[in-house]
């Protein structure tokens, strides 16, 4: 996100819709890691990559419907060796893509999280990518001592803000798994763990 933070924070702090791809999950040797993210802006613009050229079309496509009011979506898509070659890659891989739209009525904790991340605070964002219609796309952003937004209930909040700390201390970004209440040891909830550390 920090690659496309300072256009996103401008749109948000505008009142403008977005739709963002975000790599959550990447498998063998996927050309960007998680974390990387596009933006499809409000007049269209394309600004950030999750591939560095297989899969930017799909990607944009899907943003633009988001961003236009379809529902969050978590796509898979592989990139074959030769795709990979024929864009000028060194490899293929596979990636897993979250969209959503990000605005100030759908993300009102964002200014917050992107002021941290702006002045190098240690700081997470956890976002919904799997789960139940109404859980998918919910944020919790999290500091070491504190939390702001809610992924659904006090349970989950309290699972993955525990979790999420684990990862922040250590600069990890990754994809953690629950039951659809928060439960460890479970599936069916996957939240992804975006950490900004200094």
């Amino acid at each position: 996100m920090r690659d496309i933070l300072h256009d996103l924070l401008t749109w948000w702090e505008a009142g403008e819709r977005v739709g963002v791809g975000t790599v959550v999950g990447t498998f063998r040797s996927a050309p960007r890691p998680a974390g990387a993210a596009m933006m499809v802006g409000p007049d269209g613009s394309a600004v950030g990559s999750v591939s560095g050229g297989c899969v930017e079309g799909a990607v944009y496509e899907t943003a633009t419907e988001v961003r236009d009011g379809a529902k969050p979506v978590l796509t898979r898509f592989g990139v074959s060796d030769t795709d990979a070659f024929a864009v000028g890659l060194t490899c293929g891989g596979i990636i897993d893509v979250f969209h959503e739209r990000l605005s100030r009525e759908d993300f009102p904790e964002f200014g917050e999280l992107a002021a941290s991340i702006r002045d190098d605070e240690r700081v997470a964002l956890a976002t919904i990518v799997a789960g139940r219609p109404e859980q998918v796309g919910r944020h919790l952003v999290i500091w070491p001592e504190r939390t702001l937004g809610s992924l659904g209930s006090e349970r989950i909040d309290h699972s993955v803000s525990s979790d999420a700390r684990g990862l922040l201390a250590s600069g990890r970004t990754a994809t953690l798994t629950y039951g659809l209440d928060g439960e460890r040891m479970d599936s069916g909830l996957q939240v992804f763990v975006s950490a900004f550390a200094p």
